[in-house]
C-alpha cells in the first residue's frame, strides 16, 4: 500500500501533499479528509473498495491517467474503520489542522492518529467482555533470555516480564499463545520462531509487527518509561535486574505514543509479573477445556466462560476473564474471595440491590481512555456521569456487609463526587453525539455562550422588531428587512419609495424595482449573529475540552474506582451462581489430597437443565501416597472425557476464587493444569494428528510438577496399535515414577490397566454400563476397577452404521477374542505381562520376512487372523 513509483498525472498541490504524508505511513491506509468525507487514494483506494464493498472511482480522468480513489463519510468514518480493522489493517486519519479560509485553496493537513488492531479504540472494533491486548516481544537468543510486555489501550492495564535459561522461547511463545493479543510488536530483526502457531491449527488471531532494532534498545526504552512515568529509575516497577522486560515495555510505549500522539497518562501503572503468579494454564489447555472458545462450531454458550458469566457490566467481564485465566496460587487471596462470596450468599437482598445498581454502570476504563485519548465525546461525559451517580449507592450497600474483601472494597471505591458535579452542571442531559455540534453545554454554565444563544434564539423577533420601527419612522409600508447568504442583512424599499429612505440609509444592492440599504444598526446586528455560531461553537469546544481533561487529570482515582467496582460484580456474580446452581465452598488441604464429591462439569450441566434433563455427579480421590495416577477405562460415550474436564474445571473454578460444582470438595493448591484431549491436525503445518498428540504430550512430561494436575485422554492412539500402547506405558510409567503429577489417564488400551498392580500410585477406575441384550446403557458413573470391555461395535451400531457391518464386526471380535484367550491360558500371570512387553522388542527375521510378502491391500479379516495365528506357531 505504498506510494506509486511514479504519479505524473497527481501533481496537483493537493496530490503532492497527499502523497508526501502517505509516505511516512506506507504500511496505513490514509483515511485523507476532504470536506465532509475521508477519501482514498491509488492502492489504498482500490484495497478499501473491495474490503468495504464501497465504489472505486477515480480522479483526474481528463488529464489522462486518473487516480483511483473512493471515500466514506466523516460521520460514519468510525464504522467503516473498525470493518478494515477487524480484518487487520492499520488505519491513519488524516485531519485538517486549520480552518479553510476565503482565497487559499490548500489547508494544512497531518496525521493525527493511527489505528491498528492493538491500539483500537471505538466499541465497534473492541468487543466489552475481552481485552485488546498489544503484546511486545524482546527475544534475544545470545542471552538464551527473553522479554514480554503487554498492554490494552482501551483500560490502561500495562505488565511485563521476562525469561531466562533453556526454555524461554517456549516459555514466551506460551505467554503469546495465552494473551490471544490483536497486534504483535517484534524486532526487525528478531522474529519469534512459532508465534503465529495455535494449538488447534488456526491462522494467527493478530498483526504482526516489526519495529526497527532500536526500539527495543535497553537505554531507551527505559528512557521512554522514566519519562512517561516521571521516575529516574524503574527500581520501583520492579524492572531492575529485568533489562527484557524493560526493552518490552519500553518498546510498546513509543509505539503507542508513535501512533496515538497523545500523552497516554492514564497508563499510570506498570507491573512486573511472573507466569508463576497465578496458576498456568497453557494454550493447549484453554483450548481442550473449551475456556473461551468451543472446540467445533461457534457456539460460544459451550464454553466455561459464558457459562460463568453473569457479570452485569463490562469491567466485571472482563475481570472474570482474566482471573479465569490466571487463577490465583495464593490461599490467603483465594479465600478472601470465597468469605466475600459466603456473606454475599446470606445477605442475598444486598447482593441483588448491588446487581441491580451495577447494571447502571458503564465501562469506566474504556471511557477514562477516550477522554485520555481525546476522542471521548459528549454522550461518554454522560455516561460517565451516570457512572459517577451510581457509586455513593453502591458504598452504602457494601458498607452493610462485613467480610474484609468487602470492606476493602467500600474503602477503595471513591465517589468521585467533585467531578460528578463539574459535568453535571457542565454537560447538558441530552448532548448531541459528537463535541462539533451545537448543544454539548448546559444553560447557565457561561454567561456569554448564554448571551450568543439568545441572540440566536431571539433574531427573527429583533429583525421583526427593526421592520416594524423602520415602517413607522419612514411611512414606507413596504419597507422589508431581509437576510441571505450573500448579501448578509439589508432593508428593501421600492423604487416608488425612494424618496422616503433616511439619509443615515446607505445603498448596498441596486433592482430592477428596488433598492436594499444597510444602516450602522443592522450593520453592527449582522456582525454579532453571523459570529455567534463560531463563537458558540468555540466556546462549547473549549469547555468540553476543558472537561475532559479533568477527567483524564483523576487517571489514578478513576482507575482504583473502576477495579473496586469490577471486583465487586465478579464476587456478586460468583454468590449468584452460588445460590442458584448448588455449588458449594471447597476447602485446601495441606495433606495433598484431591477430594470431589457429587462433582459436576459446568458447562454440560447447565447446558442439560435447558433441556430438562440431570446431570449424574459422580466423585474423585487422589494423593500423592497412594492414588496419584488413575487409569480411566470405559465406553466412548460413557463419559470419560466429561470425568476428566470436570476434574480440572472444579480445581479452576476454586483457584479463581468461585464456589464449584460439588457436595464437597478438598483440594491441593495447583501450579498448573495441562490437558491433552482429543486430535487435532495442523496440515498447513505439516502436523498430523499424532505429532500435535506427542508435542503436547512432551510440553506436559516437561514441565508438569508435583504440584500439577494432569489429563490425558487416549495418548498414542493416532499411530499403530503397539507403538501407541508403547508410548502409553511409558508416559504412565514416566508420570509416576519422575514428575509424580496427579494425573487422569483415560485409555482405550486394557494393557495398561495392569499397571495399577506393577506401580504403587496407580489406580484403576471405569465408566460403567448396562448391557441388556444388544443393547447397551450408558450409566455415567464412575466405579473403582478397569472396564472389561470398550463397547466400541456397540457405540458403532448407534451411530447408525449398516447392520452388515456391525454383525461382520461382532464376528471378527469373536475370532479375535477365542483367539487371545487361548493365549492367556498357555501363559502364567506373571508370563502373560511378560508376553505382552515382548511385543514391543524386535521380531523374529524369519517372521518379518513373511510379514513383507503380506499384501495388506487385499488381506480380508478373517485371513489376517489365520496369518497371525501361523506366525504365533513360527514364533513359538
Amino acid at each position: 500500500m505504498g506510494k506509486p513509483a511514479s504519479q505524473p498525472a497527481a501533481q496537483t498541490p493537493l496530490m503532492r501533499q497527499y502523497l508526501s504524508i502517505k509516505e511516512n505511513y506506507p504500511h496505513a491506509l490514509l483515511f485523507f479528509r476532504l470536506g465532509d468525507f475521508y477519501e482514498m487514494f491509488f492502492d489504498d483506494a482500490v484495497v478499501a473498495a473491495k474490503e468495504l464493498e464501497i465504489t472505486l472511482t477515480s480522479r483526474n480522468k481528463e488529464k489522462g491517467k486518473p487516480i483511483p480513489m473512493c471515500g466514506v463519510p466523516h460521520h460514519a468514518a468510525a464504522n467503516y474503520i473498525a470493518r478494515l480493522i477487524k480484518r487487520g489493517f492499520k488505519v491513519a486519519i488524516c485531519d485538517q489542522t486549520e480552518e479553510p479560509s476565503k482565497g487559499k485553496k490548500l489547508v494544512a493537513r497531518e496525521v493525527v492518529r493511527v489505528i491498528t488492531p492493538g491500539t483500537a479504540m471505538d466499541p465497534g472494533a473492541l468487543e466489552p467482555e475481552e481485552n485488546n491486548y498489544l503484546v511486545a516481544c524482546a527475544p534475544d537468543a545470545k542471552r538464551n533470555a527473553g522479554g514480554l510486555a503487554y498492554a490494552d489501550l482501551s483500560t490502561g492495564e500495562f505488565r511485563a516480564t521476562e525469561w531466562t535459561g533453556d526454555g524461554w522461547a517456549g516459555r514466551l511463545l506460551e505467554e503469546v499463545q495465552h494473551l490471544s493479543p490483536r497486534e504483535l510488536l517484534r524486532p526487525q530483526s528478531g522474529q519469534l520462531a512459532g508465534a503465529s502457531r495455535q494449538p488447534n491449527g488456526l491462522p494467527p488471531s493478530f498483526v504482526e509487527t516489526p519495529l526497527d532494532d532500536w526500539n527495543f534498545d535497553r537505554e531507551h526504552a527505559e528512557q521512554t518509561l522514566c519519562e512517561h512515568f516521571g521516575v529516574t529509575a524503574l527500581d520501583g516497577f520492579g524492572l531492575a535486574d529485568k533489562p527484557l522486560a524493560a526493552a518490552a515495555a519500553g518498546a510498546l510505549l513509543h509505539y503507542l505514543r508513535e501512533t496515538q500522539f497523545k500523552t497516554l497518562s492514564h497508563i499510570e501503572r506498570l507491573s512486573f509479573y511472573q507466569q508463576q503468579d497465578a496458576l498456568v494454564l497453557d494454550a493447549a489447555t484453554i483450548t481442550h477445556l473449551e475456556l473461551l472458545e468451543p472446540v467445533t462450531g461457534n457456539d460460544r454458550s459451550t464454553t466455561l466462560a459464558a457459562t460463568l458469566d453473569e457479570t452485569v457490566t463490562a469491567l466485571g467481564a472482563r475481570l472474570l476473564r482474566n482471573w479465569l485465566l490466571r487463577p490465583s496460587v495464593q490461599k490467603k487471596e483465594i479465600t478472601a474471595r470465597f468469605d466475600a462470596v459466603e456473606e454475599l450468599n446470606a445477605e442475598t437482598l444486598v447482593r441483588e440491590d448491588l446487581r441491580e445498581t451495577l447494571k447502571s454502570v458503564y465501562d469506566l476504563e474504556r471511557l477514562l481512555s477516550k477522554c485520555t485519548l481525546e476522542t471521548a465525546q459528549p454522550r461518554d461525559l454522560l455516561a460517565l456521569r451516570q457512572t459517577f451517580e451510581q457509586l455513593p449507592l453502591l458504598r452504602k450497600q457494601l458498607a452493610a456487609l462485613k467480610a474484609k474483601r468487602l470492606k476493602h472494597l467500600h474503602k477503595t471505591m471513591d465517589e468521585l463526587g467533585g467531578l460528578r458535579s463539574r459535568i453535571a452542571e457542565t454537560i447538558s442531559d441530552n448532548p448531541p453525539a459528537t463535541a462539533g455540534d451545537l448543544g454539548v453545554i448546559r444553560e447557565g454554565c457561561h454567561a456569554e455562550l448564554d448571551e450568543l444563544r439568545a441572540l440566536r434564539s431571539t433574531s427573527q423577533q429583533y429583525i421583526a422588531q427593526i421592520e416594524s420601527r423602520e415602517r413607522e419612522r419612514t411611512g414606507i409600508a413596504s419597507l422589508k428587512v431581509r437576510f441571505n447568504s450573500v448579501f448578509g442583512y439589508y432593508i428593501e424599499v421600492s423604487k416608488a419609495n425612494l424618496d422616503r429612505v433616511p439619509e443615515d440609509y446607505d445603498r448596498k444592492q441596486t433592482l430592477v424595482n428596488a433598492e436594499r440599504f444597510i444602516t450602522p444598526e443592522l450593520k453592527e446586528y449582522e456582525q454579532k449573529v453571523l459570529s455567534a455560531e463560531e463563537k458558540m461553537a468555540a466556546i462549547e469546544r473549549r469547555l468540553f475540552a476543558e472537561i475532559r481533561q479533568s477527567v483524564a487529570n483523576e487517571a489514578a482515582r478513576i482507575h482504583q474506582t473502576a477495579s473496586a467496582v469490577a471486583e465487586t460484580d465478579v464476587l456478586a456474580c460468583f454468590s449468584h451462581l452460588a445460590q442458584s446452581r448448588n455449588y458449594c465452598r471447597p476447602s485446601f488441604t495441606s495433606k495433598d489430597e484431591l477430594v470431589i464429591v457429587d462433582g459436576r462439569h459446568p458447562v454440560i450441566e447447565k447446558l442439560m437443565e435447558a433441556t430438562g434433563e440431570r446431570f449424574v455427579p459422580n466423585d474423585l480421590y487422589m494423593n500423592s501416597s497412594s492414588d496419584t495416577i488413575l487409569l480411566v477405562t470405559g465406553p466412548n460415550m460413557g463419559g470419560k472425557s466429561t470425568y476428566l474436564r470436570q476434574a480440572a474445571l472444579v480445581c479452576l473454578l476454586a483457584q479463581m476464587g468461585s464456589f464449584v460444582p460439588a457436595r464437597e470438595a478438598q483440594l491441593p493448591l495447583l501450579d498448573r493444569i495441562y490437558t491433552r484431549i482429543g486430535a487435532s491436525d495442523n496440515l498447513a503445518r505439516g502436523r498430523s494428528t499424532f505429532l500435535v498428540e506427542m508435542a503436547e504430550t512432551a510440553s506436559i512430561l516437561n514441565t508438569a510438577t508435583e504440584q500439577s494436575l494432569v489429563l490425558l485422554d487416549e495418548v498414542g492412539r493416532g499411530t499403530s496399535t503397539f507403538d501407541g500402547l508403547a508410548i502409553a506405558w511409558a508416559v504412565v510409567e514416566f508420570l509416576h515414577n519422575r514428575t509424580r503429577a496427579k494425573t487422569l489417564f483415560a485409555t482405550h488400551y486394557h494393557e495398561l490397566t495392569e499397571l495399577a498392580e506393577l506401580l504403587e500410585r496407580v489406580n484403576n477406575i471405569h465408566v460403567s454400563v448396562k448391557e441388556s441384550g444388544d443393547e447397551v446403557i450408558f450409566l455415567h458413573r464412575i466405579e473403582k476397577g478397569s472396564a472389561d470391555k470398550s463397547y466400541g461395535i456397540e457405540v458403532a451400531q448407534l451411530a447408525g452404521l449398516p447392520r452388515e457391518v456391525i454383525e461382520r464386526a461382532r464376528q471378527v471380535l469373536l475370532r479375535h477374542e477365542q483367539h487371545e484367550e487361548k493365549i492367556s491360558q498357555e501363559l502364567s500371570p506373571g508370563a502373560a505381562a511378560a508376553e505382552q512387553l515382548s511385543l514391543l522388542t524386535p521380531l523374529d527375521q524369519k517372521i518379518v520376512d513373511e510379514l513383507r510378502k503380506v499384501n495388506l491391500d487385499e488381506l480380508r479379516p478373517l485371513d489376517a487372523l489365520n496369518l497371525l495365528a501361523e506366525l504365533k506357531k513360527q514364533l513359538e
